[in-house]
């Protein structure tokens, strides 16, 4: 199971070490991601992070209040090609990130400011091991209406990873043939779908992709909350 000492002890990105060299990004590399995210943050006030995937149920990075939240201008998408972790290069399967359009609810996290230097990079190492992401400020509403900006790991659509054909009907099979270090591709899905429903809430596209890998796999099992 991903956790705070994988990430800390640098067994996290050993796990990743098969990878193309040209894929797998240094701890220095993901440094300088990190620094230039903040570079442009738009004040000094909270620092909340959007979570659409994993974030929602297995966090790691210690935060001081989570809200249901929409996220605006983006939606979920599966457009990442994933050959580690939850696939392998003879059977790759898809990451979840998010694309230009619509609009996406999850949960905000703010996280603990006397302690946010250390969250942040616990959270880039997690998110930025191929550089697929894009991280992003981008504007979210919280269950009381309050506005603010979140940052939102999005699709770079110049990285080699990403796919753009990420319909259901066309990456369920691929999906429900890859697993990995961290378990199948299929788990992910039922998982997510599962953390959506606790948080009372649905995504028309997670739920086609899931009812896809159940008729391919069939019926989904109790699944673990990892990562």
């Amino acid at each position: 199971m991903l956790n705070r000492h994988a990430i800390s002890s640098g067994a996290y990105l050993e796990s990743f070490d098969t990878l193309p060299k040209e894929i797998l990004w240094t701890q220095e590399r993901i440094d300088q991601s990190l620094a230039q995210t903040m570079q442009s943050r738009p004040d000094d006030g909270e620092v909340w992070v959007f979570a659409y995937g994993s974030l929602m149920w297995n966090p790691i990075s210690v935060y001081d209040s989570r809200r249901i939240a929409t996220l605006h201008g983006w939606h979920r998408s599966f457009c990442l090609r994933v050959t580690a972790g939850r696939g392998t290069p003879e059977r790759p399967g898809r990451m979840l990130s998010l694309e230009p359009g619509g609009s996406t609810r999850g949960v905000a996290l703010r996280l603990c400011n006397s302690t946010l230097d250390e969250e942040l990079r616990i959270l880039w190492t997690r998110e930025m091991v191929t550089g697929a992401y894009r991280p992003t400020w981008a504007p979210v509403t919280l269950d009381d209406g309050t506005e603010t900006l979140a940052i939102a790991f999005v699709a770079d659509h110049e990285q080699s990873q990403y796919e753009a054909d990420a319909r259901p009907s066309t990456i369920a099979p691929l999906m429900n043939a890859a697993s990995g270090l961290f378990g199948t591709n299929a788990e992910y899905v039922f998982m997510l779908q599962r953390a959506l429903e606790e948080c009372g809430m649905a995504d028309a596209y997670i739920d086609e992709l899931a009812c896809e890998l159940t008729r391919l796999c069939g019926e989904p099992a109790s699944v673990p909350a990892q990562e």
